[in-house]
């Protein structure tokens, strides 16, 4: 069978990005992958850590969240376009992902302090149990559990973009309150972020030592995205919980 008919709910391992590439002499590798993921973190981390001491220091964080995510939307769409400039327009997007990420969670640093580490620590925790999972077949990705979650995430990403549009005409949905719905539907988002991991490290797992080198790169920009997703999801539930209770 051949490996473009497995698919994913992260549109970066789409089979589009992975055409056969006979110049190539070395292949992708999971070390790749993972210490240019590795690195990746530790630049959003470093950039976070310097907005939230702008933060504190009475700095506005609107402009640099905002300026951050449409950032990394045009970086990815370019990505989408010109796969083989990924070693450089991926590093501009972990950039901006930096810069998302630090005005995102200062707000919560501030009023917060602890939720981003917990948000943090969540979130690697449900990596390694994820990783762990998949590695002893706990949870095999099937053809029926792969459009269960592709389902899922597109769903849950229409109603993000719903929301974010009708935001600019002043009106609110329920998913940016603190009800109980709003609190059930991030957990609802935060259990999909996580099974898409594992549609990820099955991806990869297809590919290792099969795709040309470059392609580590559009791997990291995938596992990346949904990491950082994942961990948006968990420190806005728990934000939501803290204002609660």
């Amino acid at each position: 069978m051949s490996l473009r008919n497995f698919k994913t709910s992260n549109p970066v391992f789409n089979s589009y990005f992975w055409e056969d590439d006979k110049s190539s002499v070395k292949t992708m590798s999971v070390a790749g992958i993972f210490f240019k993921s590795v690195i990746g973190i530790l630049v959003i981390a470093a950039i976070t850590a310097y907005l939230w001491k702008l933060n504190e220091a009475g700095t506005s964080m609107r402009w640099f969240s905002l300026g951050g995510m449409l950032g990394a939307v045009i970086v990815s769409v370019l990505i989408s376009i010109r796969q083989n400039w990924a070693h450089i327009l991926v590093p501009l997007y972990i950039i901006a992902k930096g810069f998302f990420l630090g005005g995102f969670s200062a707000y919560a640093h501030k009023n917060f302090p602890d939720l981003p580490y917990q948000a943090i620590g969540v979130t690697i925790i449900t990596f390694f149990v994820m990783l762990l999972l998949y590695q002893l077949r706990i949870i095999v990705v099937t053809k029926k559990f792969r459009s269960v979650i592709i389902t899922a995430t597109v769903s849950i990403m229409v109603v993000y973009l719903i929301s974010w549009i009708l935001s600019f005409f002043g009106i609110k949905t329920y998913i940016w309150g603190t009800s109980w719905f709003a609190i059930i539907f991030n957990v609802l988002a935060a259990i999909v972020a996580s099974f898409a991991l594992l549609l990820d490290f099955d991806y990869i797992e297809r590919y290792k030592n099969k795709a040309p080198k470059h392609k580590e790169w559009l791997a990291t920009w995938g596992l990346l995205a949904t990491l950082i997703w994942l961990y948006v999801e968990v420190l806005r539930l728990m934000q939501k919980l803290a204002i609660r209770f």
